[in-house]
């Protein structure tokens, strides 16, 4: 069995910042983990950084996509705010 593929960062959120599942939106600095499953699903949770809480994304998880991308594609829309959510696939 492989193991997830995974990526972390530092963003710091635009005006709007990001729409989670469990809190709605969060602002401020923030850090994106994005995960790779064995099943071709692509999760990205949230949280401020540095804090204990974990907070999923809306729209998360994705599918299937380039986990690289997506993250890189996250990382864009959480930059630029308006309540960021999970990018589709093909962004």
């Amino acid at each position: 069995m492989t193991a997830p593929r995974q990526w972390q960062d530092e963003v710091l959120a635009g005006p709007g910042g990001a729409m989670t599942d469990e809190v709605g939106v969060i602002t401020g600095p923030l850090t994106l983990r994005t995960t790779g499953g064995a099943d071709g699903k692509v999760r990205f949770d949230i949280q401020y950084t540095d804090a204990d809480e974990w907070y999923t994304l809306t729209g998360s998880p994705v599918a299937h996509g380039d986990p690289a991308a997506l993250h890189a594609a996250a990382l864009r829309a959480i930059r630029t705010g308006g309540g960021a959510v999970a990018p589709a696939p093909h962004a």
